[in-house]
């Protein structure tokens, strides 16, 4: 199961080397620590929306675009919804 900050990191990146930006560019524009930008997009940190609203504007993406994309990469190759697992209730375990 890939992790939703590992799929934003991985978009993220795909934004900005399409784009044929730095790191440091990037992070100059959005106003956050290369180190953190660098840590967000290779899935390490979780961005708080702010973060990712400044990544955003600075890439020239808008927010709900990128999220758009995110769950589509969830999804998967085939593009259909997966099932959701019930969590095991603790108070139904012996």
């Amino acid at each position: 199961m890939t992790l939703l900050r590992t799929q934003l990191g991985t978009t993220l990146r795909g934004h900005r080397l399409r784009q044929r930006r730095t790191l440091r560019d990037v992070s100059g524009a959005a106003r956050v620590s290369l180190g953190y930008l660098s840590e967000v997009e290779r899935g390490q940190k979780e961005a708080s929306s702010e973060l990712l609203a400044s990544i955003c504007d600075a890439l020239e993406v808008e927010l709900a675009d990128l999220l758009a994309e995110v769950s589509l990469g969830l999804r998967g190759a085939d593009g259909r919804l997966r099932p959701l697992v019930p969590a095991v209730d603790a108070l139904d375990v012996p």
